[in-house]
C-alpha cells in the first residue's frame, strides 16, 4: 500500500485504462483534479464525450484502484466530466466554425429505418448532454419535422435561418419551408443547393455533433455533401436481407472513394419478438449487418428489432430514446449512440495524432 498523496494517487490510476482508446487515463490526461482533504481524495476525469459507452465503468475502476492502493484513503468522490474532441478541418471550420463533429446517417436503398436511426442518435447523443443538431437531406422526403414532433416555420435572425429545437436537438429540414402537401418537384442542383443552404444559412452556434440524414442511395446530394464539408464520418444503416447489404456496401463504397470514415453499420428491423407469445422471427434474415462490417473492416454499432412502440414514437413525434413507454428499446438505441459517439472519439484521436491503437472490430 502506498502513502496517500498526489503522485501515488496518479500512479494508482493509470492501472485504468479507455477500452477504446487503449491507454491509461493519466496518459490520455483524462484526470483534471486532484484534490486531498484529510484522507478523503475528490477527482475530476474528463472524456471525450458525455456519449461514453463507458463512463460508469471508469468511474468504478478508479475508486477501486485508488482503494486497493492508497494507505489509509477515506471517502473518494469521482467527478466524471466531458469536453467533446473536434474534427479539425479548415474547410469545415470555414462552413461551419462552431461545429466540433459532422455525421452522415445514410443508406444503399429506402426503406431500412434510415431516418427513425439519425434521429434516435442525434437525440441520444442530447439526452447524454451533448450539443446536437440534425439535417434533415431528404429533400424529396422530409420525415424529420414529424418524427421529432415539430412544425412551423423556422425564424431569421441576421439573416440567418435560426433551426427550431425539440428534445434537445437543432433540427433543420425543406419540410419546414414548404407546404406539407406539396411535392418537392426539384432537379438534383436545386435539391444540392437547398443542402449546402442547411450549412451555411442557418445559425447552427456551437455544437459537439451535427447529424445529416441523408437521402437514400448514392446521388447528387451525397456528393454535394462530401464535396463542400469534410465530413468526421459516416454510419450505414441497411437491414438484414442480402439485396439491402449489397446496397449497404455500395454505400460504403462510395464514402470510401471520398476519403470519409464510416463509424459503424447499424442493422434496423434485426428480428421481431411477438409481444404475445414472445416467439422470435427474423422475418428479413439476421446477422447480416455484422457480416458485412466483418468483410469491409468497420465497426458494427448495433441490431435494432422490429417493434411497434419504435414506429408509434416516430408517428407521434416523441423518439423511442425518451419514450417511457418502451424503456427496452430506448437502451438499445442509447447504446448504438454511444458506441457511434466512441468512434468519432477513436478517429478524432487519431486524426489529432496520438498514438492510439484502433481495435476497428468490437471483441
Amino acid at each position: 500500500m502506498k502513502k496517500l498523496n498526489e503522485a501515488n494517487i496518479l500512479e494508482a490510476l493509470k492501472s485504468v485504462r479507455d477500452p477504446d482508446l487503449h491507454r491509461d487515463i493519466v496518459s490520455l490526461n483524462f484526470v483534471k483534479s486532484v484534490s486531498i482533504k484529510e484522507n478523503d481524495v475528490s477527482i475530476t476525469i474528463e472524456l471525450t464525450t458525455p456519449a461514453c459507452p463507458v463512463k460508469d465503468e471508469l468511474k468504478n475502476e478508479a475508486i477501486v484502484a485508488l482503494r486497493n492502493t492508497i494507505e489509509g484513503i477515506g471517502n473518494v468522490d469521482v467527478t466524471m466530466t466531458s469536453k467533446v474532441l473536434s474534427h479539425d478541418n479548415t474547410q469545415k471550420s470555414t462552413v461551419l466554425p462552431g461545429v466540433k463533429n459532422t455525421i452522415a446517417v445514410a443508406s444503399g436503398k429506402g426503406g431500412v429505418g434510415k431516418s427513425t436511426v439519425a434521429v434516435n442518435l442525434a437525440v441520444a447523443l442530447a439526452k447524454d448532454g451533448a450539443s446536437v443538431g440534425l439535417v434533415d437531406a431528404d429533400i424529396y422526403g422530409p420525415s424529420i419535422p414529424l418524427m421529432m414532433g415539430l412544425t412551423g416555420r423556422p425564424g431569421m435572425k441576421n439573416n440567418k435561418l435560426q433551426p427550431m429545437t425539440n428534445w434537445g436537438v437543432k433540427v433543420m429540414s425543406i419540410g419546414f419551408l414548404v407546404d406539407p402537401m406539396q411535392a418537392v418537384i426539384w432537379r438534383g442542383p436545386m435539391a444540392s443547393g437547398a443542402v449546402k443552404q442547411f450549412m451555411t444559412d442557418v445559425e447552427w452556434g456551437d455544437l459537439d455533433y451535427l447529424v445529416f440524414d441523408l437521402p437514400p442511395g448514392t446521388g447528387d446530394i451525397q456528393l454535394t455533401l462530401v464535396q463542400t464539408l469534410p465530413l468526421t464520418g459516416a454510419v450505414i444503416v441497411t437491414t438484414p436481407q442480402d439485396i439491402s447489404l449489397a446496397d449497404a456496401r455500395k454505400g460504403f463504397k462510395m464514402f470510401e472513394r471520398v476519403n470519409v470514415p464510416i463509424l459503424g453499420i447499424v442493422e434496423n428491423m434485426s428480428y421481431y419478438v411477438c409481444s404475445h407469445c414472445g416467439n422470435r422471427d427474423e422475418i428479413f434474415d439476421t446477422g447480416g449487418g455484422k457480416r458485412a462490417a466483418m468483410e469491409l473492416g468497420v465497426p458494427f454499432l448495433g441490431d435494432i428489432p422490429i417493434v411497434t412502440g419504435i414506429r408509434q414514437s416516430g408517428d407521434k413525434g416523441k423518439p423511442v430514446v425518451v419514450d417511457e413507454n418502451f424503456p427496452e428499446q430506448a437502451g438499445i438505441m442509447m447504446k448504438i449512440a454511444r458506441a457511434m459517439a466512441a468512434q468519432v472519439s477513436i478517429r478524432n484521436a487519431t486524426r489529432a495524432g496520438a498514438p492510439i491503437d484502433i481495435q476497428l472490430m468490437p471483441s
